[in-house]
């Protein structure tokens, strides 16, 4: 199976090319800006043409949160025409297409873990500018799924993790909101998962199970909880780490919004592929694991 994921610095499309290698029967090439900008259509389409893969996973994305208050043009053109442009050139070309959406796309307000079928209520340009492409890609590729994912993280690019490890090589306490609730995922379990439903649409074809879902660690916590969990594992294993003090959302103001409550329910993924995800202590454990041995 030869797969075409547009995107090559992002912490899923580091984590995509990683397990390929390690898998089997997979061939993936992964495309960078410089090779295949998907804000230039003409740019996509001969990309697509060029590689001829049986799945194209979007895996580009412009995710500064809070820069995009005051970038709006700049996040909407590769998070919408971008993803719009990579639909079409696929669809042109038969080929399926799978999108990485972001919890963002809901408010924040309802209580218990949200479901596809919940409505969407972006409360800034980074989550309206992905929920327009998640209408984008299902308008132009019927042949499509779109995955939310949430809070991720890895020992590459820039994450919460990173941060933390970084913060507390330097103090010995660190403030951490503990009003906003949700999914921390591992990039590279969200990576698997991709690669399962990738190898079931090959082989599903036409019959395949289309459309949205959500794909996140399993398990919830808020950015506090996270926190003292990386450190805890850190510390275990000879590595940085410093005490939590919870504060408010208030009190660590950002010109972006963030969802208060961004739990994303996934039974859907689970009946309908079959896919149960880790939880986000294993993810963190293996996350953290991999950044201490290698500092050591």
């Amino acid at each position: 199976m030869r797969i075409l994921v547009a995107g090559n610095t992002g912490q899923v499309a580091q984590a995509l090319a990683e397990c390929a290698a390690h898998g089997s029967g997979l061939t993936l090439r992964s495309l960078g800006r410089d090779t295949m900008d998907i804000r230039d259509k003409p740019a996509v389409v001969r990309a697509v043409d060029a590689e001829r893969p049986d799945i194209v996973v979007n895996a580009a994305a412009y995710t500064a949160v809070d820069k995009a208050e005051s970038d709006e043009d700049a996040v909407f053109a590769v998070n919408e025409t971008g993803a719009r442009n990579l639909a079409e050139a696929s669809a042109s070309a038969g080929i399926p297409v799978i999108h990485l959406s972001t919890d963002y796309v809901f408010d924040g307000t309802k209580p218990d873990p949200y479901t596809e079928d919940d409505p969407v209520a972006p409360a800034g340009a980074y989550g309206r500018s992905k929920l327009a492409g998640e209408v984008a890609v299902g308008e132009a590729n019927p042949q499509h799924i779109i995955f939310r994912t949430a809070w991720i993280h890895s020992a590459t690019g820039h994450n919460f993790v990173k941060t933390m490890l970084r913060l507390a090589a330097d103090r010995d306490a660190l403030n951490v909101v503990d009003d906003q609730r949700g999914n921390p995922s591992y990039a590279p379990h969200i990576a698997d998962a991709i690669l399962t439903v990738a190898r079931g649409l090959k082989a599903d074809g036409a019959s395949a199970a289309w459309g949205l879902y959500h794909l996140a660690g399993t398990g919830a916590t808020t950015w506090c909880g996270l926190a003292r969990e990386v450190f805890a594992r850190s510390r275990a294993l000879g590595g940085d780490y410093a005490d939590v003090n919870p504060i408010t959302t208030a009190d660590y103001p950002t010109p972006a919004q963030r969802p208060a409550n961004s739990q994303l329910d996934c039974g859907k993924l689970a009946r309908t592929f079959g896919i149960e995800m880790p939880s986000w202590q294993d993810g963190v454990a293996e996350c953290v694991s991999r950044l201490v041995t290698r500092e050591a």
